[in-house]
């Protein structure tokens, strides 16, 4: 009998959504497993300062209200508040960042691989969208002016784009301390070692020569 009741308790364990077992969401890019104490340097994110040793300037971040120097190919700069600018947002899973446009200033269609983005229009006005998951990829859009908010989903491929002839400021709210950014042209074209540009003729079904052409150029990271 005890045997029984206790195939069907674990049973109920498995089978039961009360049962919450879960590792936490990562923090960067790869965290592999040593033996090693000696080589380990973090896990899923930074170490704690001993919290009698903290001061005010833990958990201040100045100089945002200056405008990022948009003198690039992309016409845009991100200015990141995240937990290597501001030691104190450690283990509270926000962040933040302003962008700056120039006139036809992009910030390219990127995906933030740790966190859900949310975007408020301080001056300007910008188009901005991003696009679904597979299979059907649907383009979402819309324009935002001053004032205007826009969300966009965790992991999804997203862009802001500058089509007025004025400067453009926003500030975005990340749902992660660390929230990563990679930049899909950087990534696809700029990767060091660069992916056989067999592998990408056929992905993109370009001729070899456009690959090598776009993979000899210089991909910015604002």
């Amino acid at each position: 009998m005890d045997l029984h009741f206790n195939a069907v308790l674990i049973l109920l364990a498995l089978a039961t959504p009360i049962v919450f077992a879960y590792d936490p969401s990562p923090l960067q890019d790869t965290c592999v497993a040593v033996n090693d104490l000696k080589s380990g340097v973090f896990v899923n994110g930074k170490f704690c300062k001993d919290p009698n040793l903290a001061t005010a300037n833990d958990f201040v971040f100045k100089g945002l209200d200056i405008p990022g120097n948009t003198s690039n190919n992309l016409g845009s700069k991100v200015t990141p508040v995240f937990v290597d600018q501001l030691p104190g947002l450690n283990t509270l899973g926000i962040s933040m960042a302003r962008i700056d446009f120039a006139p036809n200033g992009l910030n390219p269609p990127h995906t933030h691989p740790r966190a859900s983005e949310i975007l408020v229009v301080i001056e300007g006005t910008l188009y901005v969208g991003f696009v679904t998951s597979n299979p059907n990829n649907t383009l979402i859009t819309t324009v935002l002016n001053k004032g205007d908010v826009f969300v966009f989903p965790i992991g999804f491929i997203h862009f802001q784009y500058n089509e007025g002839k004025t400067n453009v400021v926003a500030i975005a709210a990340l749902s992660s301390q660390n929230p990563g950014v990679i930049t899909i042209a950087n990534a696809v074209f700029g990767s060091k070692p660069p992916i056989s540009d067999n592998v990408l003729a056929k992905a993109f079904q370009l001729n070899k020569k456009v690959v090598d052409y776009l993979q000899s150029q210089s991909w910015v990271n604002n």
